[in-house]
């Protein structure tokens, strides 16, 4: 993907002694440094998540050790996540799979190996699995006329509905980490947890909720190769992947229409913000409206119901070539509006910066999205 406007700072809704307290109010004034440094980002990371109640509070207040927070919070963590619709450890589990891989960028072997991983998996829940396959120019061409194989990956279920929704990810990751803040580092291996794997996870996920639907709508789950096969971002066109499933779609003959879509990109960050992206807000304003109402109503806070940025994405071909109105959800902050670095394109976009949390944030979004489709 590529962002184009960022809009300003988000207004800081609770102020800081609000969500850890006062000294003199549970805790000490001189007590460990780091102690108090765990119990801040524990606390913090609850309240992002909508999680902070206020026992759960007092409990952390009251607890001494570094060790002795991290494992009351883990407990939490594995608490909440058994409570939650989506499988929220199965998007880690697939997370880690898909990007112990390696590289996965168009062509590769690495893509290879992803696609035969993901045709089992998804056989494996029910989803009848194709290949739309096509050629692209290779940006590295020296001759220019040398193709990079390509495909997209479309997963139907309920084949014989007519009216279809469509969720969507790209598949291919980056070739190099080209935004690294270390120059040496720009032609290093790119492994794309986040970017690239995050959406994969979580569309594995709903998967298996997919298939214990009673839905009046077609499902297809569609992953796009080439979002971004980009060696040069003044050079190279973005979306090779998506821009020929629209064009498909839009030109051929086919007794299906697909009425609404949902693009899932970058979801997995620990620090989840989703804001309401630009182009979404224009191109499928309803959708965005129905999204974010159901996050309200699950309390599900990652979702912010204010614009922040303007990001070219594969829901753009969506929207403009195939008509089928479509919205990015898509958390660019990576990890955070408040944080000047940014993993995204660099050596640090890794599982460990992910949560399980965040993809059960969204799916669990999504399938209840899902649901109110029929």
């Amino acid at each position: 993907m590529r962002l184009t406007k960022v809009l300003g700072w988000p207004l800081v809704l609770l102020s800081f002694s609000m969500v850890v307290g006062c000294p003199g109010a549970g805790e000490s004034t001189d007590e460990d440094s780091s102690v108090s440094e765990v119990r801040r980002e524990i606390i913090l990371q609850f309240t992002r998540q909508g999680r902070l109640t206020p026992d759960i509070r007092g409990e952390l207040l009251s607890l001494t050790s570094a060790n002795g927070l991290r494992q009351y919070a883990q407990k939490q963590d594995e608490a909440y996540l058994e409570s939650l619709p989506v499988d929220g450890r199965l998007c880690m589990q697939m997370l880690e799979k898909v990007v112990g891989i390696g590289p996965r960028f168009s062509g590769s072997e690495g893509m290879l190996a992803q696609q035969q991983l993901l045709q089992d998996y998804f056989e494996s829940h029910g989803g009848a699995v194709e290949y739309q396959r096509f050629k692209a120019r290779n940006p590295i061409s020296k001759q220019g006329v040398e193709t990079v194989d390509m495909a997209n990956m479309i997963v139907r279920w309920f084949p014989e509905k007519k009216r279809r929704i469509v969720l969507c990810a790209h598949y291919d990751t980056r070739p190099f980490p080209d935004n690294d803040p270390d120059p040496t580092l720009r032609k290093a291996e790119f492994v794309g947890a986040n970017d690239g794997g995050s959406g994969v996870a979580v569309l594995c996920a709903l998967a298996k909720e997919v298939a214990k639907l009673d839905s009046k709508l077609g499902i297809d789950m569609v992953l796009f190769d080439g979002e971004e096969l980009v060696y040069n971002s003044a050079r190279d066109p973005f979306f090779l992947g998506s821009t020929h499933f629209a064009e498909q779609y839009a030109t051929s003959r086919h007794d299906y229409q697909y009425v609404a879509g949902i693009l899932l990109d970058m979801v997995a960050d620990a620090d989840l913000q989703i804001y309401q992206e630009i182009n979404s807000r224009r191109l499928a304003p309803r959708i965005v409206q129905q999204v974010w109402s159901i996050a309200k109503r699950l309390g599900v806070a990652e979702f912010r119901a204010n614009a922040r940025h303007e990001v070219r994405d594969d829901h753009l071909p969506l929207n403009q070539i195939a008509k089928i109105p479509t919205i990015d959800l898509i958390d660019f902050d990576y990890p955070s509006p408040q944080k000047r670095e940014t993993y995204w394109h660099t050596t640090q976009d890794t599982v460990d910066k992910c949560s399980a949390i965040s993809m059960a944030h969204v799916g669990w979004v999504v399938l209840e999205w899902i649901k109110s489709q029929n």
